[in-house]
């Protein structure tokens, strides 16, 4: 019988990244300097998550599919994307501003590269004073005045700066032009895709002193001008301690508070479950077994199983993320 899983982070160095990952999110990442993200859970080629507890330890979650299909991830999850695990969950430090950017939506993305496009959300788990987000445009935009403002190096001028802190929820799908500020630390939930269009980068020197490539011609038919706006998601009001956050065609995402022992029903979900430990630190009893979370990290729970208990240690902020069925 499955059960549920904890994977070893994968550490990703970026020239904008820090040391708060291993500093306070115990992803360890040895003498690796300047993490900028950690792969929590990945099915992307080339990065594989690795299971760390349980009898399966050291399988990959890719070869959990290929042998475990709708038992792991659910039915309609495994006729819908077969064999590719279709989220990614990354922890992510900018010690630094990222570059501006834009993911292509599915059709563009399998037409150009053979890969899914790329829609995520992120959750704010701290964040400096002064730190921001970039989502969409401040005002209207068209793909004229755009390469216009691109040309003469005016981009910044027009993108709408959000301001930033601990618990704030943004939903950024393909084509919406963004970015993370210095001094961040967020969860994001995404499609299993690495595809990103880098339309501004600050005129930034990569590690051997050259201009990072831009991708402006790539990009102008991937943003989304209909939609130029993009603003910090509200979550509704808690209904018996569960606040659904985002419903897309690729996750659902709900915000979960737990203040004591409560039974996790799991039974209604035709999917696998990605349980986050946003705020505290959970026990997860299963069967005759535990696993214990805390802030910062996931786990994938399998779609077979219909309930395990929960366990906080004081009031527990989690974020559920599951892929609905069509």
């Amino acid at each position: 019988m499955l059960y549920p899983l904890k994977f070893k982070p994968i550490h990703k160095t970026k020239l904008w990244g820090g040391s708060k990952l291993s500093r306070y999110y115990r992803h360890d990442a040895g003498e690796l300097t300047q993490v900028g993200e950690t792969w929590d859970v990945s099915g992307v080629e080339g990065s594989e998550s690795e299971v760390e507890n349980g009898f399966l330890a050291g399988n990959t979650l890719n070869e959990l599919v290929e042998v475990y299909m709708g038992d792991l991830v659910g039915d309609a999850v495994y006729n819908r994307f077969g064999d590719q695990f279709p989220l990614l969950v990354k922890l992510i430090d900018s010690a630094q501003n990222l570059s501006i950017q834009v993911h292509p939506n599915d059709e563009i993305a399998a037409e150009r590269h053979n890969m899914s496009g790329k829609t995520e959300m992120w959750y704010v788990l701290d964040a400096e004073p002064g730190a921001f987000l970039v989502a969409g445009f401040c005002c209207p935009m068209d793909k004229t005045t755009y390469l216009q403002l691109v040309a003469e190096n005016r981009l910044e001028e027009v993108l709408q700066k959000h301001p930033v802190s601990k618990g704030d929820l943004f939903f950024i799908p393909a084509g919406c032009v963004h970015s993370i500020g210095a001094g961040c630390v967020l969860l994001e939930i995404q499609q299993t895709s690495d595809l990103t269009y880098r339309i501004y980068d600050y005129n930034r020197l990569d590690s051997d002193g050259q201009l990072r490539e831009l991708h402006t011609d790539l990009a102008i038919d991937a943003i989304d001008f209909e939609h130029w706006q993009n603003n910090k998601i509200v979550p509704a009001d808690l209904h018996n301690d569960v606040a659904k956050v985002v419903e897309c065609d690729y996750f659902v995402s709900s915000i979960i508070k737990v203040d004591k022992p409560q039974e996790y029903d799991l039974a209604p979900i035709d999917s696998f479950v990605l349980l986050t430990v946003l705020e505290g630190h959970v026990k997860c009893e299963f069967d005759d077994d535990y696993i214990t979370l805390v802030d910062g990290e996931t786990m994938l729970i399998p779609a077979e199983m219909t309930s395990l208990l929960l366990i906080p240690t004081g009031e527990v902020k989690l974020l559920e993320v599951y892929v609905k069925s069509e």
